[in-house]
C-alpha cells in the first residue's frame, strides 16, 4: 500500500481548523519534556494537550498572531505589533488554570520567568511550532518555519524562540538560529533554550 503524503504547503489557520490544530499539536508535543512536566499523567495527557492548544489558538493566537498550518503541522507566530495584544486575558488564564489543575502554579511561574527574559528589540516571536510525528520527514515543520522566517526577513527583523526539546536545537540552527542561553523551569522543571535568528537579506 502506498503511503499517502499530506500536503506541506503553508496556509492560514482559521477557527475552522481548530480541531486539526489541536490534534496536530497534541501529537507533536506528546514527548516534549516541558509538556510532560505540565501534564505528567500519560493517561490524560493527550486530552489535556488538546484542550491546552485549543485554548491558546482560539482565544489568543488566532486573533493576535500569525497562525499557519499544513496538512500535518501548525505554527503560531507573533509580530512586533502583536506582542502586547497576544498576552492572555483573565478569562484565558482561568481556562488554562482549569486545564492544568494542580500544575497551574508551575505554569504561571514558568510564564513569569520567561517574561523576564523577553527581548527588548523589535522582533518576531515563534510561539509554537509542531508537526504530527506520523508525517515526520515530509517537510511540514520546515515549510512553516521558512514561511514565518520570510515574513520576518521582509521586515528586516530578528526572530526569537524558546525550545524545550534539545533534539530540536540542530533543526533550528540549520535555519540560522543561534543559542542564547539555557534555563531550568521553576520548581525543578526541565530546561528550555532561548534562540535568536538575525534577519537575512533577500536572495538575489
Amino acid at each position: 500500500m502506498t503511503r499517502m503524503t499530506v500536503t506541506n504547503t503553508p496556509k492560514p489557520a482559521t477557527l475552522d481548523d481548530t480541531r486539526l490544530v489541536s490534534h496536530t499539536l497534541a501529537a507533536a508535543f506528546d514527548d516534549d519534556p516541558m509538556m510532560r512536566w505540565f501534564f505528567p499523567d500519560a493517561a490524560t495527557r493527550e486530552a489535556g494537550l488538546r484542550r491546552y492548544f485549543t485554548t491558546l489558538f482560539t482565544r489568543q493566537y488566532v486573533h493576535h498572531g500569525v497562525c499557519e498550518r499544513t496538512g500535518a503541522a501548525t505554527a503560531f507566530w507573533v509580530s512586533p505589533e502583536g506582542h502586547d495584544k497576544a498576552v492572555p486575558d483573565a478569562e484565558t488564564v482561568r481556562e488554562l488554570q482549569d486545564i492544568l489543575g494542580d500544575r497551574a502554579e508551575l505554569f504561571r511561574a514558568a510564564v513569569e520567568e520567561a517574561a523576564k527574559h523577553a527581548p527588548g528589540e523589535p522582533h518576531w516571536y515563534l510561539a509554537v511550532i509542531g508537526a504530527d510525528p506520523a508525517a515526520r520527514g515530509q517537510g511540514h515543520g520546515a515549510a512553516l518555519l521558512r514561511s514565518g522566517l520570510a515574513q520576518a526577513d521582509a521586515a528586516g527583523l530578528p526572530v526569537y524562540l524558546e525550545s524545550s526539546k534539545p533534539d530540536n536545537l540542530p533543526f533550528y540552527e540549520h535555519f540560522g538560529f543561534t543559542l542564547l542561553g539555557e534555563a531550568a523551569l521553576p520548581g525543578g522543571g526541565p530546561a528550555i533554550w532561548a534562540m535568536r535568528r538575525a534577519p537575512q537579506p533577500a536572495a538575489s
